[in-house]
């Protein structure tokens, strides 16, 4: 896996979802009561920015077609069948660094 520093966001304790970069992927950026979760940035169900979302119940919402998806897990509502890919967090004094696995880190199973 990967770490990447994501510049000019501190961890809060301050609610947030912000759109940034971090190794070629646009990721969602969330704080949520009291947490920082990564999570892909496009709706699986209809391609929208769920950076322009919200967030309720440790989910984050489409603003499209209100298609929720765990922050921590990234599984899709009930009857959706879909998901968004997650990413690990780590918080480094005042800096937060998401980290991304390679494709062969996925098949082998690394961490």
């Amino acid at each position: 896996m990967k770490w990447y520093k994501i510049p000019d966001v501190e961890p809060t304790k301050e609610p947030f979802i912000k759109k940034v970069k971090a190794g070629g992927k646009n990721i969602c950026l969330v704080g949520y009561e009291g947490k920082i979760y990564a999570m892909a940035s496009s709706c699986p169900h209809a391609g929208y920015d769920l950076s322009e979302g919200l967030c309720a119940k440790g989910k984050i919402v489409c603003p499209y077609h209100r298609y929720t998806y765990e922050l921590a897990t990234g599984k899709g509502g009930e009857g959706q069948n879909d998901f968004l890919e997650t990413y690990a967090i780590d918080i480094r004094g005042e800096e937060i660094y998401v980290g991304i696995k390679s494709f062969w880190d996925k098949v082998l199973g690394r961490k």
